[in-house]
């Protein structure tokens, strides 16, 4: 899982090749008592929040230690924190300082001191400090050398947790903060910036590359990073054909899932070195989302994939063989309304799915 690195400085990429499966027993591989992470089967809709939000979700993200589920909100107070005790989760008292405005994503810091908010005003950016298993503080403007000029759509830290970046309605699509301590400093544009408004964004597991997508050709922008510089790659052969809402890369570093507005809604690259190259056959899996998509995540064994997408059944899952995915069977509840955002649990064991219908944030878990 994600933490491994902090524990034990190695990656989830390395487990899983050491081990060569799906699940990964890292007590069993470490020699010492660690959780293992989940093989994502026959995934089941865990009982409702007693506490639910009171309209859509639009972001949700697990705690690296997975004790804390955050989810943003579309109605004040915009923000649900839960805390997690075996499959029940329990909402806590909110931040004293509340986010101010809705938002439109949520990411944890790798080391799980923070946890960013992309905002629609209120600064258009929350960063909460966890000063306690179930305290939170919100960072002064203040520690923001500048915030984000127009609202921002979505964010990403980078894996060591020094890099935060910001895409959305900025002048500038894409503004990247070098984080010490407490403080955000935004860094120099990349050399070339996106031409409208960022979207999805993602860092490479190693931090050396950077990812954006955006509002029009070529839909996405991929950077790499030397310190704190970030020069723009040659764009692929093979582009979306329109906005990317949301790309994620896999565990390992090898491939880079993209989804957008336009068939066939999820295009998947295999990277290498600096070059992407569209994985054949895909960005056309077996079964295609049935429409827009809004949002990507990797099961942390690399192995699954999960697409919210706007259209009944507003969920598809996949399973990775190699570079052939194949959809998975629907769980026997499905969200009811727009898959907004989906979200892995650094374990495996659980994914978190936001959507613009009741109940609004619906938790699935594996069978194993």
């Amino acid at each position: 899982m994600s933490t491994v690195g902090k524990y034990m400085g190695v990656t989830v990429a390395n487990i899983s090749k050491i081990d060569g499966k799906s699940k990964v027993n890292i007590a069993k591989i470490l020699g010492i008592t660690l959780s293992s992470i989940h093989d994502w089967v026959t995934p089941t809709k865990l009982a409702d929040p007693a506490n639910l939000p009171s309209g859509g979700g639009y972001g949700a993200a697990f705690s690296p230690d997975v004790t804390l589920l955050v989810v943003q909100t579309q109605f004040s107070p915009n923000i649900i924190i839960y805390q997690i005790s075996g499959t029940t989760f329990t909402k806590i008292a909110d931040p004293a300082d509340l986010p101010g405005a809705v938002g439109y994503d949520v990411k944890w810091s790798p080391d799980g001191n923070f946890f960013a908010m992309a905002l629609n005003g209120a600064g258009n950016l929350a960063v909460y400090q966890k000063t306690g298993p179930t305290s939170f503080t919100k960072l002064p403007a203040g520690n923001f050398s500048s915030l984000p000029g127009g609202y921002s759509a979505y964010i990403a830290w980078s894996p060591d947790s020094s890099f935060l970046a910001v895409a959305g309605a900025d002048s500038k699509y894409i503004i990247i903060y070098q984080r010490s301590g407490t403080t955000f400093t935004r860094l120099a544009d990349p050399d070339v910036l996106p031409p409208n408004v960022g979207r999805g964004c993602a860092f490479s597991p190693d931090g050396n590359f950077l990812a954006v997508g955006h509002n029009s050709g070529p839909f996405i922008t991929i950077y790499q990073r030397s310190g704190t510089t970030f020069t723009k790659l040659a764009n692929p052969a093979n582009l979306p054909p329109d906005i990317v809402w949301s790309a994620k890369w896999d565990p390992s570093g090898t491939y880079l899932a993209t989804v957008h507005s336009a068939s066939p809604y999820i295009t998947i690259y295999q990277q290498s070195g600096t070059t992407f190259t569209k994985i054949s056959g895909v960005g056309n899996p077996d079964v295609l989302p049935t429409g827009f998509g809004q949002d990507v995540d990797w099961h942390p064994s690399g192995n699954y994939l999960a697409v919210g997408h706007s259209t009944s059944p507003f969920l598809t899952m996949y399973t990775r063989s190699g570079t052939t995915f194949t959809k998975m069977a629907d769980p026997a509840t499905l969200p009811t309304g727009t898959g907004d955002t989906v979200a892995f649990s650094s374990d495996g064991q659980f994914l978190a799915v936001g959507s613009y219908s009741t109940p609004f944030i619906l938790i699935y878990q594996s069978s194993v």
